[in-house]
């Protein structure tokens, strides 16, 4: 059996007196399971504060990385044209940032409509509607 802490002593340990027939309940202050209890405390609070910006991180990258791709393609368009080969390559580019992003937290960022997508539906031709009405 693995070692534990014992929740009910974590503060406060209760001790019995006996006075004839009448049963007093005295509590005192436990300082070993109150250390115990800091020392639990700090370590989750450490975890929570430094364990999750990882994450944030990971999703601010994949969301910058959609973003950029997306204003690329956007502005190859306007300067080059929707043929062009530079609208081709920020096609690609957008498509492989959408892919990362997918492949390392299973959603993605759609600059369009702001906001994250869970299921991998995205449409490689999404901004084909552009070109429609230029």
């Amino acid at each position: 059996m693995s070692p534990g802490i014992d929740l009910a002593r974590l503060a406060r340990r209760r001790i019995q007196i006996n006075f004839g027939e009448t049963m007093m309940t005295n509590y005192r202050f436990d300082w070993k399971s109150t250390r115990r209890l800091l020392a639990g405390a700090t370590f989750g609070a450490f975890l929570f504060a430094f364990g999750t910006p990882a994450l944030r991180a990971d999703d601010d990258d994949c969301q910058k990385r959609i973003a950029r791709a997306d204003h690329r393609l956007h502005e190859a368009v306007e300067h080059h044209g929707w043929d062009s080969p530079e609208a081709a390559k920020y096609r690609s580019e957008l498509h492989e940032a959408r892919e990362y992003c997918w492949q390392h937290s299973h959603r993605w960022w759609s600059e369009d409509d702001h906001r994250w997508h869970t299921d991998r539906d995205w449409d490689d031709h999404d901004h084909d509607h552009d070109h429609d009405h230029h």
